[in-house]
């Protein structure tokens, strides 16, 4: 199907959005949105607020059809509210996710270089998995693809320290300076193919009982801040990398994320209740769990849409997950974790 709706200017755009049965009061500050933000992403934020009907489709299966029209009482400052919530929720991701990710290149970077200053070359330092053959491989194993994206980071590196290495040190850097240059996404990748006792070091240094588990919430830390680095709308995403929910007795600050109550969607509070907990054992943080369940407590009031649209129920934000508290590393997640 060919696309054919045309341009429209500014105010056509508010007499469409009223159209639609958006209360638009001020044309002026809808007019300033609008030439903000655009029309696409401001009827992101409205979409909660559509009308839906249901029908049976040609199989006879029942289901919920989106319609163009909003609900009676949406107004344009209900999505100018989401707009600034959204905002600043992104703003908190970030900032959470460098901390994790600092954090991170820390810990790979030592526990590796125990071993050995370039134990990320060392096959015998991986799971045979990670560097088995690989049809599916540009370079022959799963490995030999981690290699080449790092070299090709460190390839295009102006960093003073890289520049030190690749003139003095034949470009053969070690994994603590190594880390350093490497995006969230290569260490997670690393971490994953790690043999089981490098890899449960470093986890335990979080809290994590279990590799499996890390690779799972780096995973879904990654994806969010993928999404928030783009600017894309956070608060209602579904998560594609949903982080994996431990068991109570594993976790038990996360365990109200496998409560019976609990959605059964992940929305994005899950993960940010895995960075509320992955941030007890970085000892720079003090606050970024008390400050996003405050801002999650500020959720904009509307008649539509309401924190569930996140995957949490109201009273998660008196959990002891987000009081100020540090995670001993070799409490492996187990017990209160507080010190």
């Amino acid at each position: 199907m060919q696309y054919e709706k045309p341009w429209l200017p500014i105010d056509a755009q508010i007499e469409k959005l009223r159209a639609r049965g958006v209360v638009v009061d001020d044309d002026a500050l809808a007019a300033d949105v609008l030439r903000e933000v655009g029309y696409y992403r401001l009827t992101g934020y409205l979409h909660p607020f559509r009308e839906s009907s249901p029908v049976v489709d040609h199989t006879g299966r029942a289901r919920l059809v989106v319609l163009d029209q909003y609900r009676s009482g949406t107004r344009l400052e209900h999505a100018v509210d989401l707009l600034e919530f959204d905002r600043c929720l992104r703003s908190l991701v970030i900032e959470g996710v460098d901390r994790i990710e600092v954090a991170l290149r820390a810990q790979v970077g030592h526990v590796f270089g125990r071993r050995s200053p370039f134990a990320h070359e060392d096959p015998a330092s991986f799971t045979p998995a990670f560097t088995a053959p690989d049809d599916r491989s540009t370079t022959g194993s799963r490995h030999g693809d981690w290699l080449e994206r790092v070299r090709a980071r460190q390839d295009a590196s102006d960093e003073a320290f890289v520049v030190h290495f690749r003139t003095v040190y034949d470009d053969r850097m070690p994994i603590w300076a190594l880390t350093e240059i490497l995006e969230l996404g290569h260490l997670a990748r690393l971490f994953s193919g790690a043999q089981n006792d490098l890899a449960t070091e470093i986890a335990r240094a979080f809290g994590v009982p279990t590799k499996r588990l890390l690779v799972s919430w780096l995973a879904s830390v990654n994806y969010v801040r993928n999404v928030a680095a783009h600017h894309a709308r956070l608060f209602n995403r579904k998560l594609v990398n949903a982080p994996r929910r431990p068991r109570g007795d594993d976790v038990p600050l996360l365990a109200h994320l496998s409560a019976t109550d609990a959605p059964k969607s992940f929305g994005v509070y899950s993960i940010l209740a895995v960075m509320a907990y992955l941030l007890r054992s970085v000892p720079s943080d003090v606050d970024w769990a008390e400050r996003v369940a405050a801002l999650l407590a500020r959720f904009p009031e509307n008649p539509h849409v309401d924190l569930r649209s996140m995957g949490a129920l109201p009273t998660w934000l008196a959990c002891l997950l987000w009081t100020p508290g540090r995670v001993s590393g070799d409490s492996a997640g187990r017990g209160s974790g507080r010190r």
